[in-house]
Parts: structure tokens; sequence; C-alpha cells
């Protein structure tokens, strides 16, 4: 069998699992917002991914007979499978030219493939519509093209590969800049030359180390970086290319190759121009395209101070890779016996592999070496972490010192580069057991085994709640409501089902949060005439906003998981209809309050039952499953809040409705 077969057949047998587990439909968190700004061709949360979002649309269109939100489900699994055929001709080619006792068995990189695809964070970031699967394909297509470079040849050929690897540095900006953690180890692969006697190529790998600072630079809107890197290609260039060589004229290619890709960017202020539904930042002027392009809207940190403690952003680490191999033995944040003998053996089998590895191709051991090494202490480093949302609260107690979300998916490609060790270890302790090579295979991919239950996404109700979420929140509102909602897991399937299934497009929906962005204050006066007095503190500019809506004569509505503080500065009486309140103008007193405690809340008991009773249809009596991620804990809870408002006030319920459903 040949590397393409092997890398075909391994590609296409995780394509198949991933798409046994894939979401049916839309998922919590960023993918509703992908698929809608992908169906509106728009532009999502900065830094705006447009290569994404047009590869999106584009898959999805070809795709025109399936649903567009398992369309784009189904991008991300095919970017994942195609990251683990890429990675065994990756390896699998380095072995044949590979110096030593012996060669890597083509087993042995079939198992690494695998191992690597079925790690707990690759596999969920390969099952929804999120820009972390495409990230990691061109990262791992980045290392290949930059192995061949690095390979003996003609220098003309050397150069072709070499020119496409400045490509996909550069590319990574439009697309996601996660991409960029493997650029130290493109920049070691093109440098590190095979062959001819080895050595390394520092002008070749000063040429790709400057394409990946300028990429940087571009990625943060730095002037200072963007010309340290085009010097430094310059250098390269000069040292790097023979005297036949115009040396100029492949420092100018360089750039302008990268300057190709970059011009990617652009689609952002083009679409912007024709303002479409999911329209964040609006990007028209070149000041808010490097608003988007460099994250401004977010607090990005520096590298000092630390947000946390170093031995705990260390510590978080070892969580997420505690979730990696074996999460169906414990599929919650606690660790359990079973998972960690799990971790343990497959870190035995991650030392093993890497042993093996190192006496056959030193080139390649550094290379996988590295990449787990950018990948997991580089991105501690550079990310400057907050503590992990389920981690370390007796010493952190404040939830704004904690991430929104755990993101162990930031270190996929350090997690990558330890599950192609540990796929290399399992055949390597096949064949020191004296056992045939498949066993080895086996071995590597029992976490397809240890992790199935825990990240399949097809088990209701967890597969439809995101929708079914949205459906329950807009269908009960008036005509032409102005709906304010909480955060992204409240806006995001919001947005899919106006967006993309046309549900309830007379619904304005206002996302407290961004109300503190002036350019999001100017939309809701651009689109729907709600009129505020700018960016300020959401506080202060929701109130306003609330206020023309009525003086519109439009509805104003609140979802139960918006804060009750919040809630009660955009009106002072509300009627509960399920999982909203809609602002009662009619005479307080003539509604009689279903909470003795409350002075400002009544309940539609009539409007409330009947999402009680479908609601209760719709769970069927399914119950949540375990998870390290507690989203669909907490809004399987919130869907209950209609039954809580029925149920006679016990002080346990009293304390679900205060501090649940924010009924106070």
């Amino acid at each position: 069998m040949t590397s393409r077969r092997a890398a075909l057949g391994a590609g296409l047998a995780m394509l198949v699992v991933y798409a046994a587990t894939l979401a049916p439909g839309v998922t919590f968190w960023d993918a509703g917002e992908f698929i809608a700004a992908a169906k509106s061709f728009g532009i999502p949360h900065p830094p705006g991914t447009p290569v994404f979002v047009v590869a999106l649309k584009a898959w999805a269109t070809f795709l025109g007979f399936m649903s567009f939100a398992r369309a784009t489900n189904l991008f991300s699994a095919f970017c994942t499978a195609s990251a683990v055929g890429i990675t065994v001709v990756w390896l699998a080619r380095a072995g044949v030219r590979g110096r030593g006792p012996g060669l890597v068995p083509l087993p042995a990189c079939v198992a690494a493939g695998m191992c690597a695809g079925a790690m707990s964070s690759v596999w969920q970031n390969a099952t929804e519509t999120e820009v972390y699967a495409a990230s990691l394909a061109l990262a791992l297509f980045t290392l290949a093209a930059a192995d061949l470079a690095g390979r003996s040849g003609s220098r003309g050929g050397d150069r072709r590969w070499l020119f496409l690897v400045v490509y996909l540095t550069a590319i990574a900006v439009p697309l996601h800049m996660s991409a960029l953690v493997a650029s130290p180890v493109a920049v070691f692969l093109v440098g590190r030359r095979e062959g001819q006697g080895g050595g390394f190529d520092g002008g070749r790998g000063a040429i790709v180390l400057g394409a990946a600072i300028v990429a940087a630079g571009v990625g943060r809107v730095s002037l200072t970086l963007v010309g340290l890197g085009v010097v430094v290609i310059g250098v390269g260039a000069l040292r790097g290319m023979s005297v036949e060589v115009n040396r100029a004229w492949i420092g100018i290619s360089v750039i302008a190759v990268a300057m190709i890709a970059f011009s990617a960017i652009l689609i952002l202020p083009a679409r912007a121009a024709h303002d479409p539904l999911i329209n964040q930042g609006n990007p028209r002027t070149l000041e808010q395209l490097a608003y988007v392009v460099s994250r401004r809207q977010y607090d990005v940190q520096g590298l000092w101070p630390r947000q946390a403690p170093v031995w705990l952003q260390l510590a978080n680490w070892f969580e997420y890779a505690d979730w990696q191999f074996g999460l169906s033995l414990g599929p919650t944040v606690i660790p359990t016996v079973a998972r960690v003998l799990a971790t343990i053996a497959f870190a035995g089998l991650g030392i093993l592999g890497a042993r093996w590895q190192y006496t056959i191709n030193r080139r390649m051991w550094s290379a996988v070496a590295l990449l787990f090494l950018c990948g997991s202490l580089g991105v501690i480093v550079y990310l400057n972490l907050k503590a992990g949302r389920s981690f370390a609260w007796s010493f952190i107690p404040e939830d704004e010192r904690h991430e929104a979300r755990d993101r162990d998916y930031f270190f996929v490609l350090g997690f990558w580069a330890w599950g192609i060790w540990a796929g290399l270890g399992a055949v390597r302790l096949a064949r020191i057991s004296r056992m045939p090579d498949w066993i080895g295979v086996a071995v590597a991919a029992l976490p397809i085994a240890l992790n199935w239950s825990a990240v399949n996404r097809r088990d209701e109700p967890e597969a439809s709640m995101a929708k079914e979420l949205a459906a329950v929140l807009l269908e009960p509102l008036p005509a032409r409501t102005v709906l304010f909602v909480a955060g992204d897991n409240d806006t995001y399937p919001l947005w899919y089902a106006q967006v993309v299934e046309g549900v309830r497009r007379d619904v304005t929906v206002v996302t407290l949060p961004l109300l503190g962005a002036q350019w999001y204050a100017k939309e809701m006066e651009r689109r729907w005439g709600l009129v505020s007095n700018g960016a300020g503190l959401p506080d202060r500019v929701a109130p306003q906003i609330a206020a023309s809506a009525r003086s519109l004569g439009r509805p104003v509505a609140v979802a139960l998981t918006v804060d009750a503080d919040d809630r009660n500065r955009l009106h002072s009486h509300w009627k509960v209809i399920g999982l909203a309140a809609i602002a009662d103008t009619s005479d307080a007193a003539s509604h009689t309050s279903q909470n003795p405690d409350s002075t400002v809340i009544s309940v539609d008991s009539s409007a409330v039952s009947a999402q009680a009773g479908r609601i209760a249809a719709w769970f069927a009596g399914r119950s949540v499953r375990q998870e390290t991620d507690p989203v669909h804990e907490y809004y399987g809870a919130v869907l209950g809040c209609p039954k809580l408002l029925l149920t006679p006030r016990s002080p346990a319920v009293i304390a679900s409705l205060d501090s649940l459903c924010n009924f106070r």
C-alpha cells in the first residue's frame, strides 16, 4: 500500500467517525453565528474570518441537497479528516528518507494520524461549525509543504514549495490566526535541509520566519511587526538564494505572494458595504477594518502581567490533557480513576513513540517536538489566559477572573503532536511484543471508543437544544418585538433561526454586552431606528434602546437569562410568557403577582403553561448527559423555568427561580 492510499484510508475512516457523531443542526457557542454568517455571506465576530465564511458558503451551496447547518458542520469534519490524511502522508514521506536503524512503517503513520484525530478536543471541533477545524487543516498543510520545501531536489522546485509555505502562512490571517501556532515548525522544516549533507539553511528559514512576522503584524495591525517581517524576508532572500538567482526578485516575490493571501481581508469591507444580516464591526472604513481584524472589541492581553498564576495556567493544560483519550470514562471536569489511567497509558505510549521516532528520523522528531511545545507551552505563554471556567474556583473565586468557557481547543496542535507520538508508540509496543502492526493500529484507535459517547453530538436532547431554545424564545413573542438577551449563547441560536431558517425575522434581537461597542449602537439605529446616545456602558445604552422601541410602538421583551438588575433597568413591570418576559405597559396593579417577593413581575399562566407543555413534550423524558462543558446542563435547566413558574412555591423552587430564572 502506498502512503497516499494509506492516508486516504485513514482520512476516510475518521470522516466516517466524525459524520456518525456530527451535530445534525446548530450548536451552542459560535456555531450559530458562523452558520448565519455563511448563509448571509456576512461578517462574524472579530477578526471576521472571511476565508472561512467564503469556504463555508461555497461548501454548503455545493451540498445544497442537505440542510445548511448539517452541511457546514460536515465541512469541519472534512477539514479534520483532511488533517488526519495529510499527517499520514507527512510522516510516511519522512520515514522513507529517514536515516537510522529502520524506517517508520506505514501502519505506524496511520496509527499516528488516527490517534491524533480521535482526541476529544479535535473531535469536538470536527462535528460542529467551528473555525478551529479549518485552522487545524491549514496548519497541517503548511507543515507538509514546509517539509517538502526543506527536502533535496531542484532549486526551482524548492522555491515553488517555499512560495506555497509563505502563502499558507499568510492566509492564516483571513482564515484564523491560530494556525500561526505552527509557524515556528514550518520555519524549522524549511530551514533544516534533508539530503545534500543536511544542515540548516538560515536564509530560507528566515524567509518563512519573516512571512510569519508579517502575518502577525497584519493580524494585529502593527506596522512595526510588518516592517520587521519585511526586513527579515529581505535578509533571508539575500542569504538563502544562490548567486544565479535574482535575490531581489525572490524577496519581492515572497512579499507579493503574502500580499495576495492578505488581500482576502478585503472581502470584509466589500461585504460590509452591503450591510449583510450578520455584520459584526461593520468594517466599511479602514479604521473599522483595523478594528475588526485586530480584535479591538476584546480585551486582548499582553504577555504581562499574567492573568492567572503561571503554575495555574500550566495546571489548566494538564486538566485539558486528561480529557483527550478517555473522556467517556469520566465525562465531567472531575477526574476519574479510569480516565486518569487512560491518560497515563497514552502518555506512556507517547514517550515510547517519541523515542522511536528520535532513533529513526531526528528531523521529523524535532518538528513534532516543536509542534508539541508551540501548541502547549507556547500557547500558555502567548495567550495568557485567565483561569479555566471549571478550574481553580477555590483559589480564584471571582467570576470575571475565569474564562467564559474552557479553552481546551486552543491547545489542539499540541495535543495533535501528542497523538502522533502515542500512535507511533502503539505500533512500537506491538512490535516489541512481537504482535502484528494492526494490533498497534487498533490500540492507537482506542480513543475512538473511549471518547465516543462523550463527544457524540447526535444524542438528544443536546442535539437540538440550541434550536429549541431559539424557537421557545422567539415564537411566543408579539409582532415586531425588541428582545434583549444576555450573551453569545442566547444570541447566536436566535441569529441562526432568523437568518438560516427564516423564523420570526420581525423580532429585533438586542445583545446587551454588545451595546458597549459603538458600531453595534449605530447598527441598532441604522437598521431598526432604535436610537441611543451611542456607545457607552451597556446598562446606560440599553434603557435608551428600550425607550426608543416603546416610542415606535414596538413591544419590549427580555430573556429570563438576563440578570434581574439589567432587566429592571429597561422597565418597571414585566409579564412572563415563557422563557421571556414582556414589558407590561398596562396598569400594573391590575395584574396579580405570582411571586409574593416580587413587585415587578407577573405571570401569564396560560402562555407559560403552553410553553411548559411544549418543552416537556420536546424533552420527552430525556435528561441531559454529563459533560465537561456545562452549556447543555445550564440551558436544560433554563428550559425548565416555565414549569418552575407553575409549581407551588416551596423554598427550593423560589431559590431556583431567583438564581436560574432571574424571577425577582
